[in-house]
Formats: structure tokens, C-alpha cells, sequence
């Protein structure tokens, strides 16, 4: 009996095993599907909320990029994307589109080009504020929030490979010393290669090469209370600042590229540095990055460029992303922008714009590897920029500089509306009369004349000269007077104007000089010839072998701007506006900076 126990026993533990095992598996497989099931639905719950946070649709954020930093931003755009962000309930895409920053400045300025270029950006990302400062002379309201770096590139002299072993290794040299260096006749004495001759720069038009511009800026600097800038448009008035400008821009070629790609370009072609037209260039070390591994478009050159550093305050390129505004983007896009904006600036990103550019961030020291005559050195003491409306009267001035200084005629709306208020408690007129002054007193060599305006102010005529269109240097005080003269009388008998000066810039062209008219304006035209009898006079009078531009400041006032861009476009020139009196001495300089 106790065996037939213990086997009843055994038999009941043994029956009592696989049930529990059972239960057991059924308890896991119905854990496991809870499990699932629970996970599926929090999916499925935030699939739905983010539908909901998407409840108004699809947002494109579009965004015009410096070709220098385009492919790490499309993939920094790609990234973004994979996170789906939600601005204002819109599902937010980027579109990164790579732009020559110049071709951006015009379009945006002057009217995309959507026919050719595509939809219009709603943020930019060029290589430098110089544009973003151009872009806010021509129209302020097209700036849709304040720039934010995302990434710097200092300023480097492109030189030959062995013009680099040569500065190197020689003695050292700052910005300041550029228009001494380029305009001594043994330039490269100091450098011991006296048999090479002169150090001969190229400088390609600052208004279209914040390179340039920014070397400029640097040359100048000494000149300011600390030496190292910012340059001030107080200090371009200055005796001492004008020779330096003067002497620099005379020192440079003749005919300089159009474009900094250009000279770097012609630049590795050099095989014998004693008779190259010139020897070096401003640039930015990104783009000479660039151009010597042959990621900027342009054909391979077998010999790549060295990147020399000066000392001094040196410049810098900053890669400011701004927003865009008015008819370019809606608030979704500008609070969008201001995200991708702060995305951009996170490790991660940096380190692309840093590994794949060459540009310089602070999250990484990492630098692209091949990088053929670049070192990569500590940047010196940093150059204080010049502010928004100094950067456009440097370029102003150095128009007005050197051999090739162009020939400018400035005619003047004296109508009874300019005696309205301009900002601050004074009239238009005031404003108008403190940039003009500005302007003459800025002006380095070149020529400039003025023209007024309105009706009946010489005889049935509506415009009068007030200075012939010749050397400043000869009528410098004749210009201040006249300046001072000016008064507003009655209408704005605009297009009968324009074609009297410019058929007065005809008769008087000037060679081997950029020829232009800029007009100020606050009011539409107003009795005389119409817009059609103008455009068919000026068909009519044009002359290929005498080209003169014909640019406007609509200031102010309720400006008709259509007309304006017709009558620009069809001559050569652009259309500013200029909505304060403080708008308009950055929107003449720039206009009055306009290309060689």
C-alpha cells in the first residue's frame, strides 16, 4: 500500500507537469500579444496625433544655399525631414536648392525668376552678411529675420604653390599692408624673390565677392581708433583712408575677374610667377578648399593653390541663414526657417558643414582630408565688420577708386512731396540731401554729376543740371553746393527727365568707364512723355558701343515700382527701395557700387 502510494503520487506529479508548461506557454504568447498589442496602438496613437499636428497640411520650406555648404545642408535637410516637424499643424519639407549667391541677391531683389530658377526660396544661406547687407539696402522688408552663423571660413591671399612656400617661409605681412605691397614695383623682394618683381593682386568687384569686400575691409581697418576695425562710413570721409583705397585699387589689375572662381581659376594655370598678370587673390578658404580638390564646378587643375594667412585683424566669412519675408514666405516658413536654422546649428550638422566644406565650427576640429594647399591654421585677432550701411558705401568708394573709377549721374526727385516727413522728424528732402553729401564727400576719384527734377525748373523744362558729369577731384565743393541748393517745388515730371540725362550721358560717354544714371524718386511720373514714348526713345537711342545703366531709388513715397523695374531692366539696372530716410543712403551706395 505505501508503494501503490508512492506510485499514485509518482502518477499525479507526473500528470501535473505538462498543464503548467502549457499554461505557462499560453501565458507568454498571450503576454507577448498584449505586449505587441499595446505597442501597436502607442504607434498607431502617435501616427494619429501626428496627423492631427499636420491637420493643415504640408509646408515646403525652401532655401536657397552658397554652393560651398549646399550638400551637407541637403543632407542636414534630410535628417531634419526624418523627424517630422510639425510648424503651426503644417508637416514642414525642406528643399535645399545650390545658388551663386549673386544670382540669388539679383533675383530676390529684383523679381524671381520663377520660369527659370523655379519657386522662389523662402530662406537663404549665403557665404557671407555682405549679401544679406545688400539684399536689406535694396529692400529691407524682404528680410524676414535677423542672420544667424552657422559656420565661418576665414580670408585667405590664393597664391601659386610656389609663391606659398615663398610667403611662408619669408616675412610676415598683415591686410594693412596689401596697398603698399601691391603697388611697390618690387613687391616680391620682400619675400626674397626680387627676380619674380612685383606682388600684383587681383581684386574682383567687391559688390560681387564678400572675399573682396572683406579684404578691403581688413586693408582699411588700420586706420580706424582700435586697428582692427570695424571701418565706419565717418572714416571713409578721411583723407588718409582714401589714399589707402585709392593706392590699393590702382595697384589692381587692370581687368580683374569678374568673379573669384574666375582668378583662382586663371590662378593654377601660373607656370612661371614672373610673368603671370597677377599672383594672388582674395578668398575664402572653404571655396580655395574647393577649387583644389575640384568641387566647385569648374576643370580640375593640376596644380593646386597654396593658402596663405596674413596676419592682423583678420576677416572672416559668417554663413548667415536668415528667413525671408513679404510675398517670399509665410509665417510657417519663417518659423520653419528659424528651426532648420537652429537644427543646423546642432554636433551633428556641424560636423557635416565641418567634414564635407571645410568650413570652420566650434563642435568639431575636424577638417576634410585630402585638403591640398590648405593648413588649416589658427585664425589671428578677428576684423570688427563694418555695419549694414558702411559695407555698402566701401563698395561705393572703391567703385569711385582707381584707373577705371566709373562715371555716375545722379538725377533727383525736387518734387512738393519731399518735404514730407522721411523718419526722425525730418523731411525727405533732408535725408536726401545728407546721402547725397555723404556720397560726394566719400567719393575717391571717378566722376559724378548731378541732375534735378520736377516742373518747369528751367524754362518748360522739368529737370535742370546742377553739375556736368566729370572728375570729383574738379568739383568737389561745386557738387556740395549744389546739394545744398536743392529744394522741392512742384511735380514729378520723371520720364522727360530720364531722357534728357540720358541723352546727356550719350553725348558726354565716357570710355573705359561703367557709364550710370540713378535716379531718386518718391512719387509716381507726373505730366511730360509717357512710359511708352520713353522705352521708345531710349530703343531708339541706344548704342551698343556706349552702354549706360539706368538704376532707381524708389524712396519713400508711393512709388509706382513697375514702371521702374521696366524701364531699369531694358537699360541695365536695378530698382532699390528705400522705405526711410535711413533706407536710403544704403540703397544709393549700393547702387553707386554697381559692377566695372
Amino acid at each position: 500500500m505505501g508503494r501503490h502510494r508512492a506510485e499514485l503520487l509518482t502518477t499525479r506529479r507526473g500528470v501535473a507537469l505538462w498543464p503548467i508548461m502549457v499554461v505557462a506557454v499560453v501565458a507568454v504568447v498571450g503576454l507577448g500579444w498584449f505586449a505587441w498589442d499595446y505597442v501597436s496602438g502607442v504607434v498607431d496613437r502617435r501616427a494619429s496625433a501626428g496627423s492631427e499636428g499636420c491637420s493643415e497640411g504640408d509646408a515646403t520650406l525652401r532655401v536657397a544655399v552658397a554652393p560651398s555648404v549646399a550638400e551637407p545642408v541637403q543632407q542636414a535637410a534630410t535628417a531634419w525631414a526624418a523627424q517630422r516637424p510639425v510648424v503651426l499643424n503644417h508637416c514642414v519639407q525642406v528643399e535645399v536648392q545650390a545658388m551663386d549667391s549673386a544670382t540669388t541677391l539679383q533675383n530676390l531683389s529684383q523679381g524671381w525668376d520663377q520660369g527659370k530658377l523655379g519657386p522662389a526660396p523662402s530662406a537663404w544661406l549665403p557665404e557671407s552678411t555682405l549679401w544679406v547687407n545688400q539684399l536689406k539696402a535694396a529692400n529691407a522688408a524682404l528680410i524676414g529675420s535677423n542672420p544667424e552663423s552657422v559656420a565661418t571660413s576665414p580670408v585667405l591671399l590664393a597664391v601659386p604653390e610656389a609663391a606659398g612656400t615663398a610667403m611662408l617661409s619669408g616675412s610676415s605681412f598683415r591686410w594693412s599692408d596689401l596697398p603698399e605691397l601691391a603697388s611697390a614695383e618690387d613687391g616680391w623682394s620682400r619675400f626674397q624673390k626680387p627676380e619674380w618683381g612685383g606682388l600684383t593682386l587681383t581684386i574682383p568687384d567687391p559688390a560681387r565677392n564678400p572675399a573682396s569686400a572683406l579684404a578691403i575691409q581688413s586693408a582699411l581697418a588700420g586706420a580706424s581708433a582700435q586697428g582692427r576695425g570695424p571701418v565706419t562710413t565717418e572714416m571713409l570721409a578721411s583723407q588718409q583712408v582714401k589714399d589707402t583705397m585709392q593706392r590699393l585699387a590702382t595697384a589692381n589689375t587692370a581687368k580683374p575677374p569678374a568673379t573669384t572662381l574666375d582668378a583662382l581659376v586663371e590662378l593654377g594655370k601660373v607656370e612661371d610667377i614672373a610673368k603671370a598678370s597677377f599672383e594672388a587673390v582674395p578668398v575664402f578658404e572653404a571655396d580655395l578648399y574647393r577649387r583644389n580638390v575640384g568641387k566647385d564646378g569648374a576643370a580640375t587643375s593640376a596644380r593646386p593653390l597654396a593658402g596663405v594667412q596674413a596676419g592682423g585683424p583678420n576677416p572672416t566669412a559668417d554663413y548667415p541663414f536668415i528667413a525671408l519675408s513679404g510675398d517670399l514666405a509665410n509665417d510657417v516658413q519663417v518659423r520653419a526657417a528659424q528651426r532648420f536654422s537652429n537644427f543646423l546649428k546642432e554636433p551633428d550638422q556641424q560636423r557635416l558643414l565641418a567634414q564635407q566644406s571645410g568650413v570652420r565650427v566650434s563642435a568639431t576640429q575636424e577638417r576634410p582630408n585630402p585638403a591640398p594647399g590648405i593648413r588649416w591654421a589658427a585664425t589671428p585677432e578677428a576684423l570688427e565688420p563694418a555695419d549694414a550701411d558702411s559695407t555698402q558705401q566701401i563698395s561705393a568708394a572703391w567703385a569711385s577708386a582707381g584707373e577705371g573709377a566709373q562715371a555716375v549721374t545722379v538725377l533727383v526727385d525736387v518734387s512738393r512731396s519731399m518735404t514730407q516727413d522721411g523718419g526722425d522728424g525730418q523731411s525727405r528732402m533732408t535725408w536726401l540731401k545728407k546721402s547725397l553729401r555723404g556720397q560726394v564727400e566719400r567719393s575717391v576719384g571717378g566722376s559724378f554729376g548731378l541732375w534735378e527734377f520736377s516742373r518747369s525748373l528751367d524754362g518748360t523744362k522739368p529737370y535742370r543740371q546742377l553739375a556736368p558729369t566729370k572728375a570729383v577731384s574738379q568739383q568737389r565743393d561745386a557738387l556740395l553746393d549744389a546739394v545744398a541748393e536743392l529744394k522741392p517745388t512742384s511735380a514729378t515730371q520723371m520720364y522727360t527727365s530720364v531722357l534728357a540725362v540720358y541723352r546727356s550721358a550719350l553725348e558726354n560717354y565716357q570710355r573705359g568707364r561703367a557709364n550710370r544714371i540713378v535716379v531718386v524718386t518718391d512719387g509716381p511720373n507726373d505730366g511730360g512723355i509717357s512710359l511708352q514714348q520713353l522705352q521708345s526713345e531710349l530703343n531708339r537711342l541706344r548704342d551698343p558701343d556706349k552702354p549706360i545703366s539706368i538704376s532707381f531709388v524708389a524712396f519713400a513715397g508711393e512709388v509706382e515700382r513697375a514702371p521702374l523695374n521696366q524701364i531699369a531692366r531694358a537699360n541695365g539696372g536695378t530698382v532699390s527701395v528705400a522705405a526711410t530716410g535711413k533706407a536710403l543712403d544704403p540703397a544709393l551706395g549700393q547702387l553707386l557700387s554697381g559692377s566695372r
